[in-house]
């Protein structure tokens, strides 16, 4: 029960008014020592026990002489931001949280900590992944949406944003697994398809440059017969509704998607690229750029763009695909460029306008286990309730 109410007290001081919020009342200062806290109990745990919790694929970082010096000033600012509001903010429970997180990853062995050993199972959970992309985006989206909203009464920890966050360590985590999944078509026809090595072979010489834009245009134009599938399958429908049921845009809300929806999304992009040929580098650098650009176009963050969202896929340009109006329904599916919005007659991006709000009208329930058993069940849930709009297409 006690730690039922502390769990309480937090989740109330995280989603505090905008108004307590201010400067100098310890809850900025709090909300870092939180980021910076958990980031370092996941470094901490991918040293520990790498063959559990760390990608093999980040060895070299970790491994590098920079990297404990990285954890061990991660750790010392989260103390120190706990400590700070502590001491300013009259609420407690963000401070001492992320007091207690830092705490215990100093138990655990701190930034000095020497790998555990382990039984290898051939399967690993990457946290330290998780780790990296939270301290990135987070570190950048969470104070240029405070700077720049667009809706300024929206909360940093708006409703169902521990939802969305469940959905970013899940992907994250699981990135082993979805790796696997989403390759295995493209292993496959590479093992089959010899006879093209000429042609990757061309593909991989040309300029890191001309290849990363050549990426970008092929994953968009097969993202974008994707995308649509989803809108207009209802069966797959079903799946990207779960993306599509949040009621909030902000940089956290591009991270809700149902995990066989990303499986399917990664193996249809990376099938052509792969069999084409194009260098790892320039795949790993486009994977690097989509994380990032994926939380822009889904930001609170305000600019209307009207020349630039010709050209190029903005956040108002993307807002409207995910509006509950009428007139945005089955609009910009392109993941870059609305070119190919503007090709196949899915364009809607009215000069200066935003959308009012966000959704879907049918009932997607709350919550990860609810939401990933959604899509099977959806059917038969509108067969038994009249109610429901019946919306096979959408949003």
């Amino acid at each position: 029960m006690k730690v039922r109410n502390y769990l309480k007290d937090l989740e109330r001081d995280l989603q505090s008014p905008i108004e307590v919020r201010r400067f100098g009342s310890g809850w900025f200062t709090g909300f870092f020592a939180l980021i910076f806290a958990i980031a370092g109990l996941c470094f901490v745990m991918a040293l520990r026990w790498p063959t559990w919790f760390a990608m093999p694929e980040l060895a070299a970082i970790r491994d590098s002489s920079s990297f404990r010096l990285v954890v061990h000033a991660v750790l010392i600012t989260a103390y120190g931001l706990a400590l700070l509001s502590l001491l300013l903010r009259p609420r407690k429970a963000i401070g001492a949280t992320a007091l207690l997180i830092a705490l215990g990853a100093t138990l655990l062995g701190g930034a000095g900590v020497q790998p555990h050993e382990s039984r290898h199972w051939g399967i690993f959970f990457g946290i330290d992944f998780f780790a990296l992309n939270m301290v990135a985006t987070g570190l950048m989206f969470a104070p240029i949406e405070r700077l720049f909203p667009k809706r300024r009464e929206q909360r940093l920890f708006r409703i169902e944003w521990r939802e969305d966050l469940f959905y970013y360590l899940v992907s994250s985590m699981m990135v082993q697994l979805i790796t696997f999944l989403a390759l295995a078509p493209s292993t496959l026809i590479m093992a089959r398809t010899g006879g093209l090595a000429d042609i990757r072979a061309v593909v991989a010489a040309q300029p890191m440059l001309l290849q990363f834009v050549e990426v970008m245009v092929l994953t968009d134009l097969a993202q974008y017969w994707f995308h649509r599938a989803f809108h207009r399958v209802p069966f797959l429908w079903g799946f990207h509704a779960v993306h599509h049921s949040a009621k909030a845009m902000d940089w956290l809300a591009g991270a809700r998607m149902h995990f066989v929806e990303i499986i399917l999304l990664r193996g249809v992009t990376s099938l052509p690229l792969l069999t084409i040929g194009f260098a790892p580098v320039v795949m790993q650098a486009y994977i690097a750029f989509v994380y990032v650009y994926a939380s822009l176009v889904h930001a609170n963050l305000r600019g209307d763009f009207n020349r630039l969202g010709n050209f190029l896929v903005t956040p108002r340009f993307h807002h409207w695909h995910h509006a509950s109006e009428a007139e945005g329904v089955d609009k910009n599916f392109a993941i870059h460029f609305p070119l190919l919005d503007r090709l196949f007659g899915t364009f809607h991006f009215p000069a200066g306008r935003w959308p009012g709000g966000y959704g879907v009208p049918e009932r997607v329930p709350h919550g990860y286990r609810a939401q990933f058993i959604y899509p099977f069940r959806r059917r038969r849930d509108e067969a038994g309730d009249p109610t429901e709009s019946g919306v096979t297409g959408g949003k």
